[in-house]
């Protein structure tokens, strides 16, 4: 299977980058071909609304690195959402990447699988509620399979999130695909 994981998260050691590292560790050791996205690290520019993809053949007007990430998010059969918990939804930078998906809807609207790794310092039993609407959301409409889902709760720093059984669930769920 060919994944592609996006990551949201500007800290290379927080919390949410040690769950897409153990996620891809995971996948990699059962032979699935994982290519990571560091959203938070690349060159990027918001959606315009512009509609200039659409009048030529899914090209953004911006020339930044969405066209290298593009061809994968199309051969993708699996794409990963992996983000911190920034005032109760994704962060911006992967926030940006997803709206940049307007470009190529079409070409990504198919039978491919999801996943959602979170990562909040809250505990509360709504922490989450708006960012997995917003992510089942988004699988319904792109017409996705959710092949899972990992919110840890409670993990404001590495040595948090590191003390739990969540890097283990991620492993498992890359591992098990």
């Amino acid at each position: 299977m060919k994944i592609v994981v996006l990551t949201g998260s500007p800290h290379k050691n927080g919390t949410s980058f040690l769950l897409a590292d153990k996620f891809i560790e995971g996948a990699e050791e059962s032979g699935h071909e994982v290519y990571r996205f560091d959203s938070a690290f690349k060159d990027l520019n918001p959606c315009l609304g512009c509609n200039h993809c659409l009048r030529h053949k899914s090209i953004c007007i911006h020339e930044d690195d969405m066209r290298e990430l593009n061809p994968k998010l199309i051969e993708a059969d699996l794409i990963v959402f992996c983000t911190p918990l920034y005032y109760f939804g994704m962060t911006a930078q992967i926030k940006m990447v997803i709206d940049r998906f307007y470009a190529n809807n079409l070409k990504l609207m198919n039978d491919k699988k999801a996943v959602l790794l979170a990562t909040a310092a809250d505990n509360l039993d709504w922490t989450m509620s708006s960012l997995e609407y917003h992510y089942e959301t988004i699988c319904k409409y792109l017409g996705y399979e959710n092949k899972g889902i990992i919110l840890a709760t409670g993990c404001n720093v590495r040595s948090d999130i590191e003390m739990t059984d969540y890097p283990n669930q991620a492993y498992e769920l890359g591992k098990n695909l």
